[in-house]
């Protein structure tokens, strides 16, 4: 194995000490009055011979290792994939890394992440929580250490909190249905206690209220795909006459659209459907679905700026913040006005728009 490059290494070789080949490579050539001479020298060798700094042993030194830990129960979710991209791109203009792990919901293997991050010596964070591990936050958050928690809201534990306006956007996307003639509308989501699940259910109740309707809702106990299609099946046709459908996430959307896929005639009939979150399957089969769009780079940029705050203030006093972001609403053909005849539905979709689905 060819050994790595050392600052050692390029001192002997150009006879300068360690110290000042050490400044030239960590900018710092100007403060020290480093002539230009021997701070092109240094470079120029820096760069024939690919010299990498060990960012490892920069940590050691400095108590910085300009890398932030992100953690989620699963990045391939496309909602915490394309989070974990826009990251990426705003994590390097501030001059970070980030490195990325799902943690599932088991404790050990949150903590074992934990562990490495920490000798890697991290200096913050970026989570969303599975259920479960909201103790292994809890001390984290305790310790200090520069936290932003997004997705999910945990009562108890005092951090930063970037989160979208869920209650608001289903309230909003099920008055929609209302609105245009869908009078028996129910929501499918997730047995579960995170707290952005059951926003989005009482925002879809809270419309319903309002209207004077029966709510019809299904809890499912997701597992993996086509664990709930047949559950999904039997709650359509068993309720009577649903006519319209919030799913409550990507995942259950998916699931949504294999049970009706399977379905028989009566149950899919002249079904409405509104997708919380889009994906890019929505826009391309027919009838394309009208989804509520987390506004990813958004929540990505807020998300960057505070941890950024965070690791640069020097007041150990931290009055935590907890910001809110609208979502997108992306009507398409699955939500046109029940009422209207087939041939008005290009007419209708030429005039749709995208809106923010401000409370």
């Amino acid at each position: 194995m060819t050994r790595r490059i050392s600052i050692k290494d390029i001192a002997d070789k150009l006879n300068i000490s360690i110290t000042t080949v050490s400044f030239v490579i960590n900018g710092k050539a100007t403060e020290k009055h480093i002539s230009q001479k021997v701070t092109d020298k240094i470079l120029k060798l820096v760069d024939e011979v690919g010299y990498r700094p060990n960012s490892f042993a920069k940590g050691l030194r400095t108590g910085k290792s300009s890398t932030i830990g992100f953690l989620v129960d699963n990045i391939a979710d496309p909602f915490f994939s394309t989070i974990a991209h826009f990251l990426e791109e705003k994590a390097t203009l501030y001059g970070y890394k980030i490195l990325f792990c799902s943690t599932g919901k088991e404790k050990n293997k949150f903590s074992e992440l934990m562990n490495v991050f920490m000798q890697r010596q991290v200096d913050g964070y970026i989570i969303a929580t599975a259920v479960g591990l909201e103790d292994e936050v809890r001390l984290l958050a305790a310790s200090g250490v520069p936290l932003v928690l997004f997705d999910r809201y945990l009562h108890d534990i005092p951090a930063d909190y970037i989160l979208v306006d869920n209650f608001a956007s289903t309230f909003r996307a099920t008055e929609h249905l209302i609105n245009n003639g869908y009078r028996r509308c129910a929501f499918i989501g997730a047995e579960t206690k995170e707290q952005q699940m059951i926003d989005r259910i009482e925002g879809y109740r809270q419309a319903i209220t309002d209207h004077g309707l029966d709510e019809f809702i299904l809890k499912l106990n997701y597992v993996k795909p086509g664990s709930t299609v047949a559950a999904i099946q039997d709650f359509l046709s068993s309720s009577d006459n649903i006519d319209a459908v919030v799913f409550g996430a990507n995942y259950i959307t998916l699931e949504g659209l294999r049970a009706l896929k399977g379905a028989t005639e009566r149950v899919r009939g002249d079904l409405a459907l509104i997708s919380f979150d889009d994906f890019e399957l929505l826009e391309l089969i027919s009838p394309t679905i009208t989804a509520i769009e987390q506004p990813s780079e958004a929540i990505a940029q807020q998300i960057m700026e505070l941890l950024m705050t965070r690791l640069t203030q020097k007041n150990d006093k931290k009055i935590f913040s907890t910001l809110n972001i609208p979502c997108i609403f992306k009507q398409r053909a699955s939500s046109l006005p029940k009422q209207m005849s087939d041939g008005d539905t290009n007419n209708t979709l030429a005039h749709s728009e995208t809106n923010s689905l401000n409370p």
